[in-house]
């Protein structure tokens, strides 16, 4: 038993590792050079339509607003995203993304769906509905566990 749980454990390190691998060399061998896996997280977490507050966004990548300040700098002046004062409430800022934001948003959501895709070619209609099982378990105990007010 002790044996099936370390190697479990060996593989979802690779899994998770080689994924992390493969994202960072996607990045800089691809059109958006200049961007860290950081960086397009943050894009991920700003979202493809409309805007959201500096709140939103750290709260949804589970950061500090100070270090969200110094991403989205870094992203403005990189031409990734834009930042907004609200008219209603000075105080509150709304973040965007700019056109090449939006692009880069695309470009990394395609590779996880190419990425993906390319996976589940070499399993069976059932192996697919086992994995997606497996993983739907996963997720839901990790978070449990781990995570329990977002369960």
């Amino acid at each position: 038993m002790k044996e099936k749980f370390l190697e479990i454990n060996k593989i979802l390190v690779e899994i998770y590792d080689d994924v992390n691998h493969i994202e960072e060399y996607s990045i800089k061998n691809g059109e958006f050079k200049d961007l860290s896996i950081t960086e397009i997280h943050t894009i991920e977490a700003v979202g493809l339509y409309g805007s959201r507050t500096m709140s939103e966004i750290a709260s949804r990548l589970e950061i500090t607003m100070g270090t969200l300040t110094t991403a989205i700098d870094k992203l403005i002046k990189k031409g990734y995203v834009e930042r907004s004062r609200s008219n209603i409430d000075r105080r509150i800022v709304n973040v965007r993304l700019t056109n090449r934001g939006k692009l880069a948003y695309r470009i990394h959501e395609k590779f996880h769906l190419d990425m993906v895709r390319a996976i589940m070619d070499d399993f069976s209609e059932e192996e697919e509905e086992i994995l997606l099982s497996a993983l739907r378990k996963l997720n839901k105990h990790l978070k449990d566990i781990y995570m329990p007010n977002r369960a």
